[in-house]
């Protein structure tokens, strides 16, 4: 009896430890709201903390993550997309719910339908070309992300079976998929990098496309054409002194940035021990103090390479290009492929498409360019929307990042982009290094 009240006494000691400490503050902060998380450290936590947030469509306006021994403290400004403050108590109490159960592994799995999984060479058609397979099989697509980045394609779509409504088991019919979308996939000239797979679920649909991109080394491959020249600065460093390699991140801001950094990082087995981030205008600012999962710092030239390629491609894979085309119509069987295939048709390309249905209603998002990645012709648009209906297919602006008055006040009268990274980045190297000297970290040089 007194080993099982002491075995009792241990459990409760566990989950105390375990279990995040979340605080949710509107008072600190006059333009965001700050969420606070407390826990015990471990490989992927601070990833999943992100997620919780960017799931919910939260702009991250800073970040503080600092690790002192085996316990984890991270500080977050968040902001909804409008750039308000959080209000909404329902909002609140599903971010503590939520951070507050991160170290039982909870996801958000889709339940009930089948995944499909598609990488290979991206060309002018091969969405309509898939989704007429799709329609052709009798399979529903219910909700599908769809990524181009350096020439290269990765896509994963949900489906379920047309008549019953169920997921699809039939492993034959599977076979089927199978087969037509590899053969889809890999037209005249893939026919080696082109790959397929179905599943029952998946985890978190934008770290697997992060995942299968990685794996396709899309990160490794020349882009087809270069039009932007707002391009990521990256670099990497070692501090010898204490064993960490440092990364530091300049580029654009844009709605969940944080979380494909992070998620990169952490699918590449590097632990984030401290890290600052910091948005400023329409950049963003980040700094990362990293060990491999063996508590190593990067250790090559090589390796450090890689890393800066591939933190250059997670950041470049969700960056928007080409007009923002919205759908909202009456979800029908065959859809896609005919909207898909007007696109085709009218010479234009999908960068990237956010397809769902609620309710028996299509929510579809397109980026599209012209045939050779330059942007569409007005005109093209134009008769686009004409043939698919101008009330069902509209033009939408791309979504801003909102920044509070004092913000844009503290960018003005600072000099080009080097001059407000370099400045920026100094004082997050030192908030960083002053952090580590207050938990005892590191001694004081003054």
């Amino acid at each position: 009896m007194e080993c099982t009240a002491y075995l009792d006494e241990y459990e409760k000691l566990v989950f105390r430890m375990n279990t995040p400490r979340v605080v949710i503050d509107n008072a600190v902060c006059s333009t965001a709201t700050l969420v606070k998380v407390d826990s015990a450290r471990r490989h992927g936590i601070l990833l999943e903390a992100v997620q919780v947030l960017t799931d919910l469509n939260l702009s991250i306006k800073k970040a503080y993550i600092s690790s002192d021994g085996r316990w984890f403290m991270d500080v977050f400004h968040v902001t909804d997309q409008n750039g308000n403050k959080l209000t909404d108590e329902s909002v609140i109490n599903y971010i503590e719910q939520s951070l507050g159960t991160i170290h039982f592994g909870s996801s958000n799995c889709i339940k009930g339908l089948t995944a499909l999984e598609l990488t290979g060479t991206d060309r002018v058609g091969l969405l309509s070309e898939v989704f007429a397979v799709l329609a052709d099989l009798q399979c529903n697509v219910v909700e599908s992300k769809v990524w181009t980045h350096n020439g290269r394609i990765a896509s994963l779509i949900y489906v379920k079976d047309c008549d019953s409504g169920c997921p699809i088991e039939d492993s034959q019919k599977i076979d089927r998929i199978e087969a037509r979308l590899r053969n889809v996939l890999k037209g005249d000239n893939d026919i080696r990098s082109a790959k397929t797979s179905v599943s029952m679920a998946v985890t978190h649909t934008e770290r697997r496309l992060h995942q299968m991109m990685f794996a396709d080394r899309d990160y490794d491959r020349k882009p087809v054409l270069q039009l932007g020249t707002d391009f990521p600065v990256i670099t990497v460093q070692n501090w010898a002194e204490r064993g960490y390699s440092i990364v530091n991140i300049q580029c654009k801001d844009r709605a969940k940035l944080l979380f494909d950094v992070v998620c990169t990082l952490t699918d590449m087995d590097y632990v984030v021990f401290h890290a600052t981030i910091k948005t400023s205008g329409d950049r963003g600012y980040m700094e990362f103090y990293i060990r491999h999962t063996d508590g190593t710092p990067i250790s090559s030239e090589p390796e450090r390479q890689r890393v800066i390629q591939c933190l250059q491609a997670a950041v470049q894979r969700r960056a928007s290009e080409g007009v923002r085309l919205e759908l909202c119509t009456e979800d029908r069987q065959g859809l896609l492929a005919y909207v898909t295939r007007t696109f085709r048709e009218n010479g234009l390309n999908v960068t990237r498409a956010e397809i769902s249905t609620t309710m028996d209603k299509a929510l579809n998002v397109f980026y599209v360019t012209d045939a050779v990645g330059n942007p569409a012709d007005p005109k093209t648009i134009e008769s686009v929307r004409q043939k698919i209906g101008l009330s069902n297919l509209k033009v939408k602006e791309l979504p801003l990042i909102y920044h509070p008055k004092e913000e844009r006040e503290e960018q003005q009268g600072v000099g080009g982009v080097g001059g407000v990274g370099g400045a920026v980045l100094f004082s997050l190297g030192s908030l960083v290094r002053r952090n580590l000297y207050n938990l005892g970290l590191i001694r004081s040089h003054s």
